[in-house]
């Protein structure tokens, strides 16, 4: 497809050659932006009719389409150009922070130490393994700079080696649009056998003979993970055995192996139930049995240990979830046992088993807590952290028999550390921390807090914030404000090496962690979706007010950011409070609600009818209307707007934010900048490789700099 438009319009020429004529040391602002045009499309639901001007851009075939993209990229080039060295000295920048030969801690799987390190001037991982000790040979398995030769874009995934350490399957997407192909290669002679799985999504997981693959299959055009298969080593993939669809078009499915790896299981799941299938793992031929029946609101997952399984859910109304157990052979919920019983202030994330100890990972009061508790009962502890802008969390622990937990640990001004901790004895040892290079970055250069505004209705928004000690609260510094509150995903306090470039130039940088986040337990999140959504974004401007109140900055110096469902969040902060901010960065964002989410066709929609609502329901479509940032684009003044999005994107469609800007372009009562970035290679994670993305960082800083006027 890109081949076929690799041409611009005339118009397009006319438009590059105006923009070579400026002058490059600013923004022009007398340049004269791409008009999209105008062309009507009335839709209609409930009675209501929407017109839509911009529908026209919902096809990627339309060279007129792809014409208008471009001539939006040269606009974005001639509006920034005065910033091109300035983005290149910010890359470079961050770039030499990185440490580029470098290495992750290794971890012990099957007899082997698996090990990812990158190595200077190259953008893709090397993945490695060395046999029963650290000293023995390094086994490349893949050496991705060298697959990755010829593409734009690679992304390997899913790797996963066969029990008997001689197999290994993987996944690869040459496209951005997370449509993997699987293959499969011989760690032994290193031949990758021409059996190609298409339209994956790039994980499988094999049976305990070395001889038979269960992976995913999605649906062509929804993108939608619905059936599992069932391969045999050395047969066409054509005649894979189809094992499990999942029928209901809001649920998802995956197949994976417990950690015990006694079962294979198939996991179907949507936002507010899910269910699960076992089949023995030596018996990759049998039938799966359900584990539970499927009811609406039962959520639960499964671990394997001994001859029990242990069930992390929310049965019984346990919002916050508890952890119950039950033998291997009575898996439905009536046979099932509390074990730790639910707590309305704690939220119960996750578990990790070890032969002689239970590891849970809880949130108290927004913080992460990892609790340690012996089977035997003698010993029931936590892991003291001493801060509050912290995030820990387990990490690869793979073996059973093992006395070591290991875990991750960073804070805002904190860089990350991988930690082994001895559960006995209670010692630990830090095996790695993120390197900063440069030899200018100290810790104890920076300030962290935590803060707490009022929202409208009178919850209390926690904040973490970061800057460099030694700022006046008067109003004048730079503030970037961060937020996204979906899906119950939430942004804990992390430490970033890019964004000293921010904070080394006078920012301050905020997680605004507001609801539809589960930052203060599983209420958080449901107070922020469905006919509650609208928390989400009064939550983020009431935190923004309130550290313009408290003097961390003014409306003339704040800045706000998003992506994704964060986009969504951006979108809709720049309609009901445009003058509080001053610049605004809206990523891959999710702005035209309703069209999407009644368009059943598109990938994902149906799946998100928990978190949004069906708008096949009037009170869903209403409520979704009248805060769909597109539907909801007025005749009034906007902050500058850099909105990035990719071509190839799978969850948020490139339309959604091209209509977007056309409209507000069309619409907008001001003079500030509206800038469109459409990456023509890339999908919803932006560029692949290691330093690329950071390129895209640098865009947006320039951005935000430039607005401050700070330009070196």
């Amino acid at each position: 497809m890109m081949k076929k438009y690799a041409f611009l319009s005339i118009a397009s020429l006319i438009f590059a050659a105006s923009i070579n004529a400026q002058e490059i040391s600013k923004p022009n602002m007398k340049i004269t932006p791409p008009k999209a045009q105008k062309i009507q499309k009335q839709l209609t639901a409930h009675g209501d009719v929407r017109i839509d001007e911009f529908y026209w851009l919902n096809n990627p075939e339309d060279e007129k389409v792809i014409d208008y993209l471009k001539e939006e990229n040269l606009y974005y080039e001639s509006m920034t150009a005065h910033t091109k060295k300035f983005k290149e000295d910010l890359f470079e920048e961050m770039k030499a922070r990185i440490k580029e030969n470098d290495q992750s801690v290794p971890y012990k799987l099957n007899g082997y130490f698996y090990i990812t390190r990158f190595e200077t001037g190259k953008d893709y991982p090397i993945y490695t393994r060395k046999k029963g000790s650290l000293h023995a040979k390094e086994e490349i398995l893949f050496d991705v700079n060298e697959m990755a030769k010829g593409h734009s874009y690679y992304n390997l995934t899913g790797l996963n080696v066969s029990e008997d350490n001689k197999l290994i399957s993987f996944g690869v997407d040459t496209l951005s649009r997370r449509k993997y192909d699987i293959y499969i290669k011989n760690l032994e002679t290193g031949e990758i056998y021409p059996e190609r799985i298409p339209l994956t999504t790039g994980s499988a997981t094999w049976d305990s003979n070395n001889s038979v693959l269960f992976y995913t299959r999605k649906d062509e055009k929804t993108l939608r993970a619905d059936r599992i298969y069932r391969h045999t080593l050395g047969t066409d993939p054509i005649t894979d055995e189809l094992i499990f669809t999942e029928e209901d078009e809001t649920f998802g499915t995956y197949v994976y192996k417990t950690k015990s790896k006694k079962f294979i299981v198939i996991g179907s799941y949507s936002t507010l139930t899910s269910e699960y299938r076992v089949l023995e793992a030596n018996n990759p031929t049998g039938d799966f049995r359900i584990f539970q029946p499927r009811e609406r609101g039962l959520e639960y997952s499964i671990s394997h240990f001994g001859d029990n399984w242990y069930v992390l859910t929310n049965k019984d109304n346990a919002l916050n979830f508890k952890l119950m157990k039950t033998a291997e052979g009575a898996t439905t919920q009536e046979n099932w046992v509390d074990m730790i019983p639910h707590r309305n202030n704690v939220l119960l994330e996750d578990i990790d088993i070890f032969k002689d100890f239970l590891v849970v990972s809880e949130r108290n009061n927004g913080l992460t807590q990892i609790r340690i508790k012996k089977w035997d009962g003698n010993a029931d502890y936590y892991l003291p952290f001493d801060n509050e802008t912290y995030t820990a969390h387990t990490t690869q622990n793979p073996e059973f028999d093992t006395k070591i937990l290991r875990y991750g640990y960073n804070s805002l001004n904190t860089p990350a550390s991988v930690i082994d901790f001895n559960m006995e004895t209670k010692e630990k040892t830090v095996l790695k921390e993120t390197e900063v290079l440069g030899g200018k970055f100290d810790k104890n250069n920076y300030e962290t807090e935590r803060l707490w505004a009022n929202a409208t209705d009178g919850t209390k928004i926690p904040m973490s914030v970061i800057y460099r000690k030694g700022i006046k609260k008067d109003g004048k510094n730079p503030l970037l404000i961060y937020g996204y509150g979906s899906y119950g995903a939430t942004v804990d306090p992390y430490f970033s090496s890019v964004r000293l470039s921010l904070l080394d130039r006078g920012f301050i940088y905020v997680i605004a962690h507001i609801r539809g986040g589960e930052y203060m337990g599983r209420q958080w999140y449901e107070d922020g979706k469905l006919l509650k959504k609208k928390n989400t974004f009064t939550d983020f401007i009431d935190a923004s007010k309130y550290l313009i109140e408290q003097g961390y900055t003014s409306p003339e110096h704040l800045y706000a950011s998003g992506g994704s469902a964060g986009g969504l969040l951006m979108g809709a902060i720049v309609n009901i409070a445009p003058e509080l901010y001053n610049g605004i960065i809206a990523s891959v964002p999710f702005v035209d609600v309703v069209t999407t989410m009644l368009d059943d066709s598109i990938p994902l929609t149906t799946g998100e009818y928990d978190e949004w609502g069906n708008p096949n329901d009037p009170e869903y479509y209403n409520y979704m209307k009248s805060y769909s940032p597109y539907d909801n684009v007025q005749a009034r003044n906007y902050p500058n707007i850099l909105v990035t999005t990719g071509l190839h994107d799978s969850q948020v469609q490139y339309w959604e934010p091209a209509k977007w800007v056309a409209r507000i372009r069309d619409k907008k009562t001001d003079s500030n900048q509206l800038l469109l970035q459409t990456n023509m290679d890339a999908g919803h994670g932006g560029a692949s490789g290691r330093f690329e993305a950071l390129k895209e960082v640098a865009m947006d800083y320039a951005f935000l700099l430039d607005l401050e006027g700070i330009t070196e």
